[in-house]
């Protein structure tokens, strides 16, 4: 064969020429990604137990979503982190190349099977279910030099404007907030609990029974007698808005007229939701927010989106 070629140079010539032009028309059409997706697909279960041990959560909800995790199609491995303040996360990865959307179903429907086994503080804080890396993408910092603004107000206030504009970017797979919001703060004294007989089980029943939203009816609605020709909605102001509210919420009423309230049992006030966590830029307070990407999304496209979406919201944030 090679004696053929050495022959005939020039149909050896045409023939290499004919390959190289071929290739070169090849390669246009062949697909080429800056940055492939060679990490496998995860889904990230997020789960919230107030009040109980990493070791606790690890048992009683933890495990058992682990437990019904298995067999899923594609399953590579899962990995739990359970944290002091209440809070975990079960990351479940996936073969390469399973559809993500598919792994989120099942997962869905896997974790609803498990669901009336968790405790009821659990289920009542709701089960999170998205797709995302459990790597960082990227770190955001909020500041301000007004003192008016404390880590708890700038928490709150990136939680309510800055989040949420985050979780919409294209490639954006979660968004977690290292700070807190406000929340109605409710500092109990045992002692005085116990001189009042009473119990912290007393105090929430009490907080929810008289703190809800209830829908009261309507006057005149259908089928209304003849000639009445208004309806009205009966609207109930059942939900407490401010501290003195609060801490008139009646725990106990006696026989002789007197009452026990909540301001007799407990100190209340307005503060953070959560003290589990704290930031600081350059020495100053500040508020924290990291963005893990989705796990077919091309990261460096997801990172510039962010960057836009920052920008926009910090021109925004100045002249509020």
């Amino acid at each position: 064969m090679a004696k053929f070629f050495i022959d005939r140079p020039i149909f050896a010539w045409v023939i290499a020429l004919f390959i190289l032009v071929m290739g070169g028309v090849a390669i246009t059409q062949l697909p080429i990604s800056q940055y492939p997706p060679v990490t496998p697909p995860a889904i990230v279960i997020s789960v919230a137990y107030p009040g109980a041990s990493a070791q606790t959560l690890e048992d009683s909800v933890l495990s058992v979503i682990e437990r019904e995790m298995n067999g899923s199609p594609g399953l590579i491995y899962m990995e739990s982190v359970a944290q002091a303040d209440g809070t975990g996360t079960i990351t479940i990865s996936f073969e390469a190349g399973t559809n993500d959307d598919l792994a989120q179903v099942d997962v869905q429907n896997r974790l609803s099977r498990a669901t009336p086994r968790l405790p009821a503080s659990v289920t009542q804080q709701g089960v999170r279910v998205d797709k995302s890396r459990n790597n960082f993408l990227l770190f955001a910092m909020l500041s301000s030099d007004n003192p008016a603004f404390d880590p708890v107000a700038l928490g709150d206030y990136a939680s309510r404007n800055i989040v949420p504009e985050l979780q919409r970017v294209v490639g954006v797979g979660q968004a977690q907030l290292f700070g807190t919001e406000n929340a109605m703060r409710i500092w109990i004294d045992p002692a005085k609990l116990q001189g009042f007989n009473l119990s912290a089980t007393d105090v929430n029943n009490a907080i929810r029974a008289q703190n809800a939203q209830v829908s009261s009816g309507t006057l005149g609605d259908l089928p209304n007698i003849p000639g009445q020709a208004i309806a009205a909605t009966v609207v109930v102001n059942g939900q407490l808005a401010n501290v003195d509210q609060f801490k008139n919420i009646v725990l106990r009423a006696n026989t002789d007229g007197s009452t026990v309230r909540l301001k007799d049992v407990a100190r209340v006030e307005l503060g953070g939701q959560s003290y589990a966590t704290s930031a600081r830029l350059n020495g100053v307070p500040a508020v924290g927010i990291s963005v893990q990407p989705t796990p077919n999304g091309n990261a460096l496209q997801s990172a510039k989106a962010i960057r836009a979406k920052m920008t926009e919201l910090e021109r925004f944030s100045r002249r509020a």
